[in-house]
């Protein structure tokens, strides 16, 4: 009985992948065809006719190169000062007794709670009168501290034993000793986790990059993509090609930490 319920619950795992992956590997297929073959009213899943067409014309339609950059910078930079960040609040609030832990750390919790449109015109209102429009520093600051990335590490860091620590500052080690060389080194799992969502989270960031830089320049990918959105009709073609190219970097990102992830979350279940 054992089996046969196995069996079921990986079947239906099994089903759960094929429907989430079809659209992706239908977009990859799409961006080798026509535009014809693409919005062809009873189209087959495979086209009829391949090309290049979409991939060798991207370039042409705006500067690809220049905005994937961009976006790699910024996710990049917002990812490693949000890991650094958060590891370091929560190791305060994880591993330092004062007044005020409490509820200084559920004022960060309640930031969780607040949607994230709410707070779009005090902070670009901000930027403006710092005068950090059309800059990269209006995208990276205000991304700096997470409140989940904070929580994240404050719960992980919970885990380690004070007894460590203790012995640590007994041999003479200091706070910011034991941040690098102890607390760090033993959150692999954790900064491997966060890596991947705040990776994923600003590589696809929209609205705030469309609002805060007007300068083509240095603009991110993921407002670039809208040039294939035309007045009289959308090149389908070129889009799932750009698109294909941009999920890239998130694939690398998870290949690079999916095995500290996968730790995390099984070690998580065990708990």
């Amino acid at each position: 009985m054992k089996r046969v319920s196995t069996i079921i619950f990986n079947l239906i795992l099994l089903i759960m992948a094929v429907i989430t992956i079809i659209p992706f590997i239908w977009m990859l297929i799409s961006s080798f065809a026509p535009n014809s073959e693409i919005v062809k009213i009873g189209g087959s899943f495979w086209p009829g006719q391949f090309t290049l067409d979409n991939y060798v014309g991207i370039q042409e339609k705006f500067n690809f190169m220049r905005m994937f950059g961009n976006s790699l910078f910024i996710a990049i930079a917002t990812t490693l000062i949000i890991i650094y960040t958060s590891a370091l609040l929560g190791f305060v609030f994880a591993k330092f007794k004062f007044r005020g832990n409490t509820f200084l750390f559920t004022i960060v919790l309640s930031t969780m709670m607040i949607p994230w449109a709410v707070t779009i015109i005090p902070k670009y209102d901000m930027m403006m009168d710092f005068g950090w429009l059309d800059t990269y520093t209006s995208l990276i600051v205000p991304s700096m501290v997470s409140g989940f990335g904070i929580f994240l590490f404050r719960q992980s860091i919970s885990q380690i034993s004070d007894e460590m620590l203790e012995a640590a500052r007994v041999d003479g080690a200091s706070d910011w000793f034991i941040f690098h060389r102890i607390i760090l080194p033993m959150s692999r799992n954790t900064i491997s986790s966060l890596a991947i969502f705040q990776f994923l989270w600003s590589w696809e960031d929209f609205l705030w990059p469309f609002l805060m830089i007007n300068d083509q320049s240095k603009q991110l990918l993921s407002v670039g993509l809208r040039i294939f959105n035309g007045q009289y009709g959308t090149d389908y073609g070129g889009l799932f090609a750009a698109t294909s190219l941009s999920i890239i970097p998130v694939i690398i990102v998870y290949l690079i930490f999916q095995k500290q992830f996968i730790a995390g979350v099984q070690s998580g279940s065990g708990k």
